[in-house]
């Protein structure tokens, strides 16, 4: 059973890559077929389906000097299914599907850590998400959101002082002053920082302080309304985890069929694969 656990979540992942680096446009089906024929070597089959497509585009516009390289490549492989893919995706010569085609050419796919918070679960977490489709799931309550918006993310921050240059990190929400640890002037945050497994953090490390009339270590001024965002601070006064909670997603398509595996930064792959398959199954049985 584990071994076609794992065979099952190798399947799923290919087939995911493969579809993600054509936005979707192939079908469920013909990817499992390509990836169970060509060992889950998605970046195989889409370099292969990309100069297909590149061969039906030049003799649509009858051009007969094709690249030799090409050439010789379609003189040996030939894959009925390929071929059939490559048909059904003559795509019109946009900018964006241009874009896609290269990235699939060069076997990238634009991914982006986002934040995503549940309101009802009080729950906030980390996923790592294709670009052109970003949305995570609740695994308490299984509802879709999209992430928090960027003005609105809170966490790990990352300061420069415009008044004496120093760079530090504190827990804050993007749009909250921040006292510079070295000479104090306020200052906001330039981004937030996503969490890594490991971080090897350079310099001196301080104690969170900060302008909030709650902080638990507050030893300068506070500002009237504002609150600590810091978990220590919050869990005192008994107020929620999630500072912004995230919108509630509205599917356009079958999200878990047409993105990469929301791979966690900070969790198993493969057990969030799995976990993505069984709720697939449930969500059928309840339709």
């Amino acid at each position: 059973m584990a071994g076609a656990g794992s065979s099952s979540v190798k399947l799923e992942k290919s087939v995911r890559r493969l579809r993600e680096k054509f936005h979707g446009h192939m079908s469920v089906q013909k990817a499992n077929v390509l990836m169970e024929r060509y060992n889950h070597d998605h970046e195989f089959v889409a370099s292969w389906l990309v100069k297909q497509m590149n061969e039906f585009r030049s003799e649509k516009e009858d051009v007969h000097q094709a690249d030799p390289a090409v050439q010789d490549q379609q003189n040996v492989l030939k894959d009925r299914d390929i071929e059939e893919v490559a048909a059904t995706m003559s795509l019109p010569l946009t900018e964006k599907n241009l874009r896609m085609l290269d990235d699939a050419q060069k076997g990238h796919i634009s991914k982006e850590d986002c934040q995503f918070a549940c309101g009802t679960c009080d729950k906030m977490w980390w996923r790592r998400v294709p670009e052109r489709k970003k949305v995570s799931r609740c695994r308490k309550c299984k509802v879709k959101y999209d992430p928090v918006p960027k003005d609105k993310m809170w966490g790990k921050a990352e300061f420069q002082c415009l008044q004496c240059g120093h760079t530090f990190t504190g827990f804050a929400q993007m749009g909250t002053p921040f006292p510079c640890y070295h000479c104090g002037t306020s200052v906001l945050p330039n981004r937030i920082l996503p969490p890594r497994r490991s971080q090897n953090e350079k310099g001196r490390k301080h104690t969170h302080t900060c302008f909030g009339g709650d902080c638990y270590n507050r030893q300068g001024p506070s500002t009237p309304g504002t609150s600590c965002v810091h978990p220590k601070s919050r869990k005192q006064k008994n107020m929620p985890v999630v500072l912004w909670p995230s919108a509630v997603h509205e599917s356009t398509g079958s999200t878990v069929a047409t993105c990469l595996s929301q791979g966690s930064l900070i969790e198993d792959l493969d057990h969030l694969i799995l976990e993505d398959l069984k709720e697939e199954a449930e969500e059928e049985e309840g339709n």
